[in-house]
């Protein structure tokens, strides 16, 4: 029963991670990082570029989501901690990594 749940929990959450950073990659429109802000177009010299590595990062970040998933096929304690380990620590991790993404294409 526990799978069950450990897979109805994550695979979503995967999921909507990497839909995050596929959305983010596609995007015409600058795409913002918190929630309630936005990022003009006026502000970023290559909107393109910006929005790649902005979707890279997400995508990478859902890694950790797709990776405790499959642990836990076989090892849910295992996965459990990989996913903690891997959101504490990720979370700091995205903040750094998208304020380099914005300085680097900040006008």
């Amino acid at each position: 029963m526990e799978m069950i749940i450990w897979l109805i929990t994550l695979i979503p959450c995967s999921l909507l991670f990497t839909g995050i950073g596929i959305y983010a990659w596609r995007r015409e429109k600058p795409m913002w990082f918190w929630s309630g802000s936005t990022v003009r177009e006026e502000e970023i010299t290559d909107v393109k570029a910006y929005n790649r590595e902005n979707g890279i990062m997400w995508i990478c970040y859902s890694l950790v989501f797709w990776i405790s998933t499959i642990m836990g096929l076989w090892e849910i304690s295992t996965a459990g901690l990989v996913l903690a380990a891997g959101c504490l620590g990720g979370i700091p991790i995205l903040v750094i990594v998208y304020s380099r993404i914005y300085r680097k294409y900040k006008r």
